[in-house]
């Protein structure tokens, strides 16, 4: 069985971009019901044993499993989103990931704007993400609860722009969401390390 993964901050942290009211509905609740519903899911199936990036690529694809992968997505991409913030966040990134990021975008202005643009027209709710594949880094969205994990690439990075992450804050204004995460939040330093 799953079980949430403890935030690697204090709830009210990303104060003031991403206040603890904000942290509480997501975290506590959306997540909290991802993890529980998935559960519920897989209990008694031949998904119960698998690991979570296993249940994603064994649902993908699967209408009569459709369930499964959105909670499994969800679950997967609310940990990794909890890890892709810091309180102390929106630092330029230094040393391999700077040089590979000039190689792949020509510049972190370049990455940033891309990530944004992902981000801000992702239609409906989803993700914006920053994946490792074939030898370089790049740019992607995704709907709803689907995840680059179930075409086999490696997530790095994920926006959510699902309405909870950002509607109490920023209502309709998913562009300012966006630019405020990217300028004080995304945690560089975490692929760095």
């Amino acid at each position: 069985m799953f079980e949430m993964q403890p935030l690697p901050y204090d709830m009210d942290a990303l104060d003031p971009y991403m206040p603890q009211t904000t942290m509480e509905f997501h975290y506590g609740k959306h997540y909290k019901n991802y993890v529980d519903t998935l559960n519920k899911l897989i209990k008694d199936t031949g998904f119960e044993d698998m690991g979570l990036e296993e249940i994603i690529q064994a649902a993908y694809q699967k209408p009569e499993h459709q369930a499964v992968f959105n909670n499994a997505g969800q679950v997967y991409n609310h940990q990794l989103f909890w890890k892709s913030m810091a309180p102390d966040g929106g630092k330029e990134p230094k040393g391999r990931l700077a040089e590979q990021i000039k190689k792949d975008f020509g510049s972190y202005e370049k990455l940033k704007e891309e990530l944004k643009n992902a981000a801000v027209t992702q239609f409906g709710s989803g993700w914006a993400w920053l994946v490792w594949h074939d030898g370089k880094l790049s740019v992607m969205k995704t709907a709803n609860g689907d995840t680059p994990v179930a075409r086999g690439m490696k997530p790095l990075i994920n926006i959510d722009v699902w309405e909870h992450a950002y509607y109490l804050d920023y209502q309709n204004r998913r562009a300012d969401f966006v630019e405020k995460w990217l300028d004080h939040l995304v945690n560089w330093p975490a692929l760095e390390e």
